[in-house]
């Protein structure tokens, strides 16, 4: 079955066939082993940015931490939230105070305890602005955290949170410890997951261990290497030498060819989204009709044609499941050149205008040639867009920092809304100066869905904001696509998840 013309959609399916592996193999050079020696290796593209949890955005320095972190709350392969350092918690009838009550004998893995002493250092530390923590936003109902005792930790909010328990989940909500600091951990990690750091080589590997201090079950591989590799083709040499035994691609070409060796290959759909991000703090996209105009001069399904062969879907701002956005509610659902044209003179700029706009290399596979599509495109409208293309690194940079006119991204998508876009499109979202875009509509709107529960309510909340942000072009939505994970034939046990994430690390073998 060749990419493109897969029969399944919305599950994770397994590409690779059992009956050809053989075959495959034998008109290779070098197959992958059958024993496992050494450690187990994982291919990635880009070295971690950082090693501080609280500042992570790379995808890499994230798949890399949520396996030496815990955080109080837990996804699951669905994506439900259950529980994690908080074995289970409860929340008092004004929904005003949530209750966590810790598991008991955490360690850390430098084999200090972890007690609510830790929690109320770690929320209080997100929380404080000097912090600048990715996610403090998340925590923006929190008024004070109170250690009860050792295994009990009070949360009060000034309203009701429905999305908290959500929004703990990641790992840039993971839990510290009170003696570290920020530049200890950015050398040495310190966490209660399954794994912990053993070792560094820059920019070619990072080394974790099995944590034996882990609370949960223990995890099978005794030690895992992220080895850097520079591009997808290369680590899928590396995979067929046996000296690679999982990697995550994204190109799907690479992923045919894959399966074509034989890998067992699975595709997965995300929740990240690519997108034209808009800062409408910065030059001309500040005025809402030339970021209009660019919306109406883009052909996203092309764009996904182009530079994802069509593996994927077009999408609009949301992309969790349960509050899914519509594509077609937007100004300009398909190209409209005319009515680009249009919003350009709205604006006052009917000869054109340029557009400086920032690409990452490395992080994934299609950024480049998705700036491409969109400069040929926006061209045809009298548009020039002009990018740079900057390492890993340098982009997450100028990303933070919000130096940017225009920026192409895969951002990371998350199975609640509010910690998806509140702390990006509030006015007092901490990353608001990367969005470049507020309004009390959408205050009022993100105070709303996080006051109510009601799973109907909440989807109509968002229906709100995901038009407020596609009527204002706050950024152009692109189209979601698919991890491919590759394994070697003595892999078993990982399991992939829409968000990404390498959590089940936790229960791979390998043999």
């Amino acid at each position: 079955m060749s990419v493109g013309t897969r029969a399944r959609r919305g599950t994770v399916a397994t590409i690779g066939i059992a009956a050809s592996v053989a075959l495959a193999l034998a008109g290779c050079s070098g197959s992958p082993q059958s024993e496992a020696e050494g450690p187990f290796v994982i291919g990635v593209t880009t070295d971690p940015d950082t090693l501080f949890p609280w500042k992570a955005t790379q995808f890499q320095a994230v798949n890399v931490l949520q396996n030496i972190y815990g955080t109080l709350t837990e996804y699951d392969a669905d994506l439900n939230v259950v529980p994690g350092l908080a074995e289970s918690w409860e929340v008092s009838e004004d929904g005003l105070t949530v209750t966590f009550h810790l598991r008991e004998g955490v360690k850390f893995a430098d084999g200090s305890d972890f007690d609510s002493e830790d929690v109320k250092f770690s929320l209080d530390a997100i929380k404080a602005e000097e912090t600048a923590a990715v996610a403090a936003s998340s925590l923006g109902s929190v008024e004070e955290v109170t250690a009860v005792d050792p295994a009990t930790v009070e949360v009060s909010l000034t309203a009701p949170d429905a999305a908290l328990a959500s929004n703990l989940a990641v790992v840039n909500m993971a839990m510290l410890s009170s003696d570290d600091t920020e530049e200890e951990l950015n050398t040495t990690p310190n966490g209660t997951g399954p794994f912990a750091f053993d070792g560094r080589v820059a920019s070619q590997s990072l080394t974790l261990k099995k944590n034996p201090n882990y609370w949960g079950d223990a995890a099978a591989l005794d030690t895992v290497e992220f080895r850097v590799i520079p591009d997808e083709d290369s680590i899928l040499s590396a995979m067929q030498s046996g000296n690679v035994h999982l990697a995550v691609f994204d190109n799907p070409l690479v992923a045919q060819t894959a399966t074509d060796m034989g890998l067992d290959v699975a595709e997965t759909p995300q929740l990240s989204y690519h997108t034209l991000q808009l800062n409408a703090h910065n030059g001309d996209v500040s005025d809402v009709n030339v970021r209009l105009a660019i919306q109406c001069a883009i052909d996203r399904q092309e764009v996904l044609d182009t530079a994802a062969f069509g593996e994927g879907e077009v999408t609009g701002p949301i992309t969790s499941p349960a509050y899914k956005s519509d594509p077609a509610a937007r100004p300009c659902p398909t190209r409209d050149l005319d009515k680009s044209a249009e919003y350009l003179a709205e604006a006052g700029m009917e000869d054109g205008v340029t557009i400086d706009a920032i690409v990452s290399q490395g992080e994934y596979a299609s950024s480049v040639d998705e700036a491409q599509n969109l400069k040929d495109q926006l061209a045809e409208a009298n548009i020039e867009l002009d990018f740079e293309v900057l390492e890993s690194g340098a982009f997450v940079d100028a990303w933070i920092a919000g130096e940017f006119e225009a920026a192409i991204a895969l951002n990371g998508g998350r199975q609640d809304p509010d910690g998806m876009y509140g702390r990006y499109f509030t006015s007092d979202g901490n990353l608001n100066p990367v969005a470049g875009y507020s309004s009390p509509e959408l205050d009022e709107l993100f105070a709303q869905g996080r006051a109510t529960s009601d799973e109907a309510e909440r989807k109509e909340i968002y229906a709100q904001v995901s038009r407020e942000l596609e009527d204002n072009a706050a950024w152009i939505w692109l189209f979601t696509s698919y991890t491919f994970t590759a394994t070697t034939s003595n892999v078993d046990g990982f399991v992939p998840v829409a968000t990404g994430s390498l959590q089940y690390l936790r229960t791979t073998t390998f043999k």
